[in-house]
């Protein structure tokens, strides 16, 4: 599957913003535009994480958003995966996976990142099972209300 992550810009930020997930799973996800917002301003919680927003697509076609931050200066992992989402009409066909790789295939590219953390709704089952076949392990704690999961990269 030919997924690729683009960077989001002045040209396609609109185009993004209009993927969707399902009703049923709004309560999963922020929106694109929440999350591109997000990504302009940072989070500061244990240390100042910076976020990079991408566009995934399938032949230059929008298909989902994914987002990581970096702290490098936090001791449970150096990367967070803080967004993945598909849009409603493509969910099925393994493009969740194919994301989640090329995030994973960028993040292992960086020698300071070790370790990766993502976390979820306890009830999403769906997630924990993606990031659980990735290799993600639960240290069982709750992080910002939800599920962590975190992956050894090195």
């Amino acid at each position: 599957m030919g997924i690729t992550l683009q960077p989001v810009t002045v040209e396609n930020w609109r185009a993004l913003i209009k993927l969707q997930v399902r009703e049923d799973q709004t309560h999963f996800v922020a929106s694109n535009l929440y999350s591109i917002a997000e990504a302009q301003f940072g989070w500061d919680e244990d240390g100042h994480w910076d976020f990079y927003p991408f566009g995934a697509y399938m032949d230059n076609e929008p298909v989902g958003f994914a987002m990581y931050a970096f702290n490098f200066d936090y001791t449970r992992f150096e990367a967070f995966i803080a967004r993945l989402m598909v849009d409603e009409k493509l969910q099925g066909k393994g493009y969740g996976r194919e994301i989640m790789k090329r995030v994973l295939e960028q993040l292992a590219t960086d020698e300071r990142i070790r370790n990766v953390g993502i976390s979820y709704e306890p009830n999403n089952e769906s997630a924990r099972k993606l990031y659980a076949s990735l290799g993600f392990v639960e240290p069982g704690e709750i992080f910002d209300g939800e599920v962590l999961a975190i992956l050894n990269l090195r």
